[in-house]
């Protein structure tokens, strides 16, 4: 045998191959089932002896392996490796789905049950199905009764241990848990991540109805039956349903009349506290709730709510005839565009009007009155909304907050716009194709495809547009203007568009949404590329083999098989290649460079493929 050629033995079960005969010796057990390496203490028997020698230290004790930072044992060198990254904080195991990383190679497995949906551990008594044996475990306790953790201080029993360990700080008072915040403690892990959203605003609790977010999973139970009109507590009196126990408590109160609280001040009662503790802010003219987006003050939560709607956009009264939402309740006033009504005349020209404060607003046409000053400017307005929306050109204030990706509007109207993009609602259609558009004036610009109307003329070449805005864009490729310019990095650019989305490589805004798996991009058409791996769909084909590709660029590479073409040359060797990426990896065999590094042993390498091989000799148990 020539020096430097390894022999290599297979395993003629399975066609594995390995590169010595002890190694081919020790799989074979695991498909002879074989397990010559007994335990003298408990009789248990394993394929291999280093995992009898570890087994040994359970009964012996033996926990040979300390962590140099807080000195705790272990009785494998991997438990040491793994309970490190408490300290440090790794996570090396990484799920290549949705980008959560892991501590530990066993936990991403369990996770990733998660997203396949595959649930192995099935209960013999109720077929029930479980992702993971230990689950399993506890649940067949709700079958049995079986509570096996029992309290040595009050005698009260668990079904599952960490239970019991939570309970017994009831009577420790030990509150491990620390918030770094603001200090407070906690005896359960669960409390302090609930606490830590009031820091952090964090909302991780969703709608999947309107999609409104909310930082405790009850308040989403109780929000929910918005929409599912679940009312599933009665009044054993009236016969009554409510969404909330709360709700109900108070509305017991109107069939006994009580109202046991009394303003001390005027001497009125209330049947619920904080009805009066509402009520004396009239006297003291305190307003303690305030918005925490535009600042405004209130003096009663509730009108806080209301207020906030503004800038939510949430709209809960609907109308049964056309579906239309409102954010407060003037579903009475909207009513009438359905039966036509107009009980408000114009005592000068007799125009009628279905609202009350329309009919003022129109009597200002006849008087000239504009009684809505701006008193940044001195601009007068005849109607006080039209001000609110003019402060916003001094202030840059925009209160209109998208509650989907957290974007600001100084106007409703640009909101709902905008909102458009994630709902995909696409209100006006095109008559001649069927085809729809989030915007009418986008399906103007769209008609003109059929009509071939270019109306708008380039004064330097005649070239003509269907649109002002690209004959603006093109004018620029004659001037060379570009008027857009990043001010993060300072790169300019010829069009708003090109901006917006370079400026999603600083902001890490994704708005557009796949509405098939959810995952987000940062323009429309990296979702439509994307969506192909959904669809199957393969647009681009090969005019030399046939073949399909769902994007172009791979066409382009694909195509370099059949021409031989290889544009990409290494300037230290000559040597060509068809793709960038293959010269960027072999450039490293002249430069040396080894961008990958192993987190585990600190060893690096030329190319990924070759660090991940590597990782699995950490990780093999």
């Amino acid at each position: 045998m020539s020096k430097g050629i390894r022999k290599l033995y297979h395993c003629e079960i399975c066609g594995k191959t390995f590169s010595a005969k002890n190694v081919l010796n020790k799989h074979q057990h695991i498909h002879t089932g074989e397990k010559t390496y007994h335990c003298d203490i408990c009789g248990k028997s394993f394929s291999e002896n280093s995992a009898l020698t570890i087994h040994k230290r359970i009964h012996t004790g033996e926990k040979s392996f300390h962590c140099e930072i807080c000195g705790k044992s272990f009785s494998t060198s991997s438990q040491v490796t793994t309970h490190k990254r408490i300290h440090t904080g790794e996570k090396p195991f990484r799920c290549e789905i949705c980008g959560k990383s892991f501590s530990e190679n066993g936990k991403l497995t369990k996770h990733k049950l998660i997203h396949t949906g595959k649930k192995p551990y099935c209960c013999d008594i109720c077929g029930k199905s479980f992702s993971q044996n230990n689950i399993l475990r506890r649940h067949k306790h709700i079958h049995t009764g079986e509570k096996p953790y029992s309290c040595d201080t009050c005698g009260k029993s668990f079904s599952v241990k960490c239970a019991l360990a939570t309970h017994k700080r009831i009577h420790t008072g030990e509150k491990p848990f620390h918030c770094e915040i603001c200090g407070k403690s906690f005896s359960q892990n669960g409390v302090l991540t609930r606490h830590k959203r009031i820091h952090t605003g964090e909302k991780a609790y969703y709608c999947d109805t309107c999609g409104k977010s909310f930082s405790h999973s009850n308040v989403l139970i109780n929000h929910k039956r918005i929409h599912t009109g679940e009312k599933p507590y009665c009044c054993d009196i009236c016969g009554k349903s409510f969404s909330q126990n709360g709700t109900l408590m108070r509305h017991k109160l109107t069939h006994t009349g009580e109202k046991p609280y009394h303003c001390e001040v005027c001497g009125k009662s209330f049947s619920v506290k904080h009805e009066l503790t509402n009520h004396k802010r009239v006297h003291t003219g305190e307003k303690p709730f305030h918005c925490d987006i535009c600042g405004k003050s209130f003096s009663a939560a509730s009108w806080v709510r209301i207020h906030r709607r503004i800038h939510t956009g949430e709209k809960p009264f609907h109308c049964e005839i056309c579906g239309k939402s409102f954010s407060r309740n003037a579903l009475s006033g909207h009513k009438r565009i359905h039966t036509g009504e107009k009980p408000f005349h114009c005592d000068i020209c007799g125009k009628s009007f279905s609202l009350s404060s329309t009919l003022n607003c129109h009597k200002r046409i006849h008087t000239g009155e504009k009684p809505y000053h701006c008193d940044i400017c001195g601009k007068s307005f005849s109607e006080c909304g039209i001000l609110t929306k003019h402060k916003h050109i001094h202030t840059g204030k925009k209160p209109y907050h998208c509650d989907i990706c957290d974007k600001y509007f100084s106007q409703n109207s640009t909101l709902t716009k905008h909102r458009r993009i994630h709902t995909g609602e696409k209100p006006f259609e095109c008559h001649i194709c069927g085809k729809s558009f989030s915007r009418k004036d986008h399906l103007i610009k769209h008609k003109r495809i059929h009509t071939g109307e270019k109306p708008c003329h380039c004064d330097v070449c005649g070239k003509s547009f269907s649109t002002d805005s690209n004959l603006i864009s093109h004018k620029r490729s004659h001037t060379g203007e570009k008027p857009y310019r990043c001010d993060i990095c300072g790169k300019s650019f010829s069009r708003r568009s090109d901006l917006q989305r370079h400026m999603c490589i600083h902001t890490g805004e994704k708005p557009y949404h796949c509405d098939i798996c959810g995952k987000s991009f940062s323009d429309n058409g990296t979702v439509t590329k994307h969506k192909r791996i959904h669809t199957g769909e393969r647009p681009y084909h090969c005019d030399i083999c046939g073949k399909s590709f769902s994007h172009r660029n791979v066409l382009i590479i694909h195509k370099r098989i059949h021409t031989g073409e290889k544009p990409y040359q290494c300037d230290t060797c000559g040597k060509s290649f068809s793709q960038n990426a293959i010269l960027s990896r072999h450039k490293r065999i002249h430069t040396g460079e080894k961008p990958y590094r192993c987190e585990i042993c600190g060893k690096l390498f030329a190319r990924k493929g070759d660090l991940t091989s590597h990782i699995s000799i950490h990780t093999k148990v």
